[in-house]
């Protein structure tokens, strides 16, 4: 599969497919079903579920879905059909490390680098994000519409 096949998925956009209120629900799960019919290829990484599960649970009145954890878990295993989870390994480790040198990162940027790193050490260059600015910073990262 070429490269323009294989796409890296951000949180945002598990979450937005996840809520029927949200701008662009129609056009995330779209999206996500080009990962269930084989026209894209679709990754993440451990963070972008345990981001996801975070949300999902939180209670609504603190800006969370007021999921159970039983229906976060469903969903979660559903995303898991269209979606490959990759390892966030040791080289993964090290190039967070250069990032978040590189760029002089602090605080919550350096979630948004562990995301570029596995993705640079999976040969990765495009991004599903509904925050692209939050992405800016990195070279080689080109972002699906």
């Amino acid at each position: 599969m070429t490269d323009d096949k294989r796409c890296f998925i951000d949180t945002n956009v598990l979450l937005v497919a996840s809520d029927t209120d949200r701008p662009n629900h129609s056009e995330a799960i779209q999206f996500l079903e080009s990962g269930l019919s084989g026209k894209t290829r679709l990754f993440t990484n451990g963070q972008v579920f345990r981001e996801y599960l975070v949300v999902a649970t939180r209670p609504k009145k603190q800006n969370g879905f007021g999921l159970t954890t039983s229906d976060a878990l469903n969903n979660l295993e559903a995303f898991g059909t269209c979606i490959q989870i990759l390892d966030e390994s040791q080289a993964v480790a090290r190039r967070l490390q250069q990032l978040v040198t590189r760029h002089d990162l602090k605080g919550k940027r350096i979630h948004d680098a562990n995301l570029v790193a596995t993705m640079q050490e999976n040969g990765l260059t495009l991004l599903k994000t509904y925050n692209s600015g939050d992405f800016s910073v990195f070279e080689n990262i080109q972002f699906v519409e």
